[in-house]
């Protein structure tokens, strides 16, 4: 255990995780919005935002929230101006997953690869991490405030009980798998060279249990005591909103660190072991 705790102090201390994890959490909330208003001019569309589905939204999310996100969701058009933000915000925000990739290639001592190479990689990164984003705020963050939303509509009023006992059931062990292998999937292409994906298991767990844990306190915070205004007034629903964010990109940088650490110490082992039989 000892041993353990030193590992993880060592690992808090790098200089990565004091610069990456703010960075990385800024440039999420920055990809919010291009995306934001990416989905809602395709909603607007094909007919997916009706004012039932916007009215949903505006009483599941809280009001601070819903006030900023439901413009974004009510684009029937892309301007000029939109459309320039919108391009602006997509290739910044894929600075923080370029940032993922860099940081992987100096834990790993790896060279790294051509600009043009590494951002398109960053894209892709950075479409997985939204995604993954996503889906921990619609299950996990709000998943039982949506789910007590929908079966409240009269077509579910004979089996509402039984669908939330269900969703509640299987939350948790579906999210699990979704996290981990989202997560390792990441883990596995950030470095610009080929790690094998084993080495990316115990990071890999570490976040996905890390994110659980965090993400089930941030949703019995909006589910119970939602209500810092004595501390930050009107925007306080966004101030942890953010902190939460900031967690799990902590905890995302940090398991980079864990698989690096060990894949460092085997490599360093193994080296160990081949000068032992070469001198033998």
């Amino acid at each position: 255990m000892k041993k353990f705790l030193k590992k993880i102090f060592d690992i808090i201390m790098k200089p990565e995780m004091m610069i990456l994890p703010g960075q990385l959490a800024f440039f999420i909330v920055l990809a919010i919005f291009p995306l934001l208003t990416l989905i809602g001019y395709i909603g607007s569309n094909i007919s997916l935002f009706s004012n039932t589905f916007v009215s949903l939204m505006d009483n599941i999310l809280p009001t601070d929230v819903a006030n900023i996100i439901i413009p974004f969701l009510s684009q029937s058009k892309i301007t000029g101006n939109v459309a320039f933000f919108m391009i602006v915000g997509f290739y910044l925000m894929s600075n923080g997953t370029n940032s993922l990739i860099v940081t992987s290639n100096e834990l790993f001592g790896i060279k790294h690869d051509p600009f043009l190479k590494r951002r398109i990689k960053a894209f892709f990164m950075i479409i997985l991490l939204m995604a993954l984003f996503i889906f921990d705020v619609l299950v996990l963050a709000y998943g039982n405030i949506i789910v007590k939303e929908i079966i409240s509509l009269e077509i579910f009023a004979d089996v509402s009980e039984k669908l939330y006992s269900i969703f509640v059931l299987f939350k948790w062990p579906v999210a699990f798998i979704c996290i981990f292998w989202i997560i390792k999937l990441i883990y596995s292409i950030a470095p610009d060279e080929r790690i094998p994906s084993k080495y990316m298991n115990k990071g890999a767990l570490f976040t996905t249990l890390g994110w659980i844990i965090v993400t089930a306190i941030y949703s019995l915070y909006i589910s119970n005591f939602a209500n810092y205004q004595m501390f930050y007034g009107g925007i306080s629903t966004i101030i942890v909103m953010m902190i939460w964010i900031y967690f799990l990109s902590y905890i995302l940088v940090m398991g980079i660190a864990i698989n690096t650490a060990d894949y460092n110490q085997i490599q360093k082992n193994m080296h160990k072991n081949q000068k032992e039989v070469q001198s033998n």
